[in-house]
């Protein structure tokens, strides 16, 4: 199993938003290559950190891939017809007991090389095993 990190500003798709709808969420609306290769490069079961963005600039729970890289559904056909953007589907798995913050994960100088922090505007963004450890430790779990 990988682990990733994906951002969403909650104003637009909160943790909670996922939960309470009940069903898959098309992690769709990525418009930069190096996200959508990181969602293609996802497999089944993988998870993932919900990051909120811009409003709390926090990790604020932990989702899973279930369904693999495919057309996003919001994405226009190019001047040859094909859907360049694909997408992954999205269930909740857990919310963070402590949110950790993007300030404490600066401050933490085994994170200082975590994409999130280097590849600040980036969607999403792969994390390590030893990452994901820490952080969940972090957060409660």
């Amino acid at each position: 199993m990988a682990y990733w990190l994906m951002k969403s500003e909650p104003n637009v798709v909160s943790y909670d938003d996922v939960v309470n709808q009940g069903h898959p969420e098309e992690w769709h609306g990525v418009r930069n290559y190096t996200a959508r290769n990181n969602m293609k490069a996802m497999k089944l079961g993988d998870q993932a950190f919900f990051y909120h963005s811009n409003i709390g600039k926090e990790i604020v729970g932990i989702i899973e891939v279930v369904a693999e890289a495919h057309p996003d559904s919001t994405a226009e056909p190019n001047e040859k017809g094909n859907i360049v953007w694909e997408c992954v589907d999205v269930m909740p798995v857990k919310k963070l007991p402590k949110p950790v913050t993007l300030e404490t994960i600066k401050k933490t100088p085994e994170l200082a090389n975590m994409a999130l922090v280097k590849l600040s505007r980036l969607s999403v963004s792969p994390v390590t095993d030893a990452e994901w450890q820490l952080i969940c430790k972090m957060g409660g779990l």
